[in-house]
């Protein structure tokens, strides 16, 4: 992705919401530790077993986050989109990467390195807190998929993969379209499918008349009964 103009990392970071509270001195010291990095799409941006030395956050893009496999195939953990973070747990452990991070589309990363985050950790208390939250967050979101693959059905997870995204879309009543953010095969294996199963899920909700299925694009035509379906 050559030819970009430099990117104002301070006006960037002030934009993400983990730092949205931080001073312009803070952002500015945040700042001083940070550098952009632009991956093309399929470009890997660290292998599972590298070692961590600081956190990313995404301004443009998707990234996922994926265990390799020796049959070939991967498990993805999780796809991460634009005022997103990711690292941080691994980079206080300092330990080698359990997963690979490849980019599902052209990428703008920041990396903030390790000593700059331990430093504010240090001397803020109000930046420590948030960065408790955003791991609690994420703690929050690994044990409600925990959750959803051992007590839900396969339809029952699509239907919520693609509920929550057309809340995302702004809509949450009637019919709502929008295009899937990445391929059916990465979303089978972020809802622990095969592309087979996800494949018959969309054909059957398809012919019950709740969605229609064109490629990447996905149109809901009632929303409410989409989620009926779910109980």
């Amino acid at each position: 992705m050559p030819g970009e103009d430099q990117t104002d990392i301070p006006q960037l970071l002030k934009r993400l919401p983990l730092f949205a509270e931080l001073s312009t001195e803070q952002i500015n010291d945040l700042a001083a530790g940070t550098r952009e990095k632009r991956l093309a799409k399929g470009e890997m941006l660290f292998n599972k077993g590298d070692a961590p030395r600081g956190l990313y956050l995404i301004v443009s893009g998707q990234i996922k986050l994926a265990f390799p496999s020796l049959a070939g195939n991967e498990k993805v953990i999780e796809i991460i989109g634009p005022k997103q973070s990711f690292g941080e747990a691994v980079m206080f452990m300092d330990r080698p990467y359990p997963v690979f991070a490849e980019a599902l589309a052209d990428t703008l990363l920041l990396h903030i390195g390790k000593s700059t985050v331990f430093g504010m950790l240090e001397h803020d208390v109000s930046f420590a807190r948030r960065m408790l939250a955003g791991l609690s967050l994420r703690l929050h979101s690994l044990v409600n998929d925990v959750e959803a693959y051992s007590q839900r059905s396969s339809a029952q997870r699509v239907i919520g993969y693609l509920l929550e995204h057309s809340a995302q879309a702004g809509d949450d009543n009637g019919a709502c379209a929008f295009a899937l953010p990445t391929t059916k095969q990465v979303i089978a294996s972020r809802l622990n499918l095969t592309p087979e199963t996800l494949s018959r899920v969309f054909h059957d909700l398809a012919e019950a008349g709740l969605i229609t299925v064109e490629g990447r694009q996905i149109t809901i035509h009632d929303q409410r009964r989409l989620r009926e379906f779910d109980l």
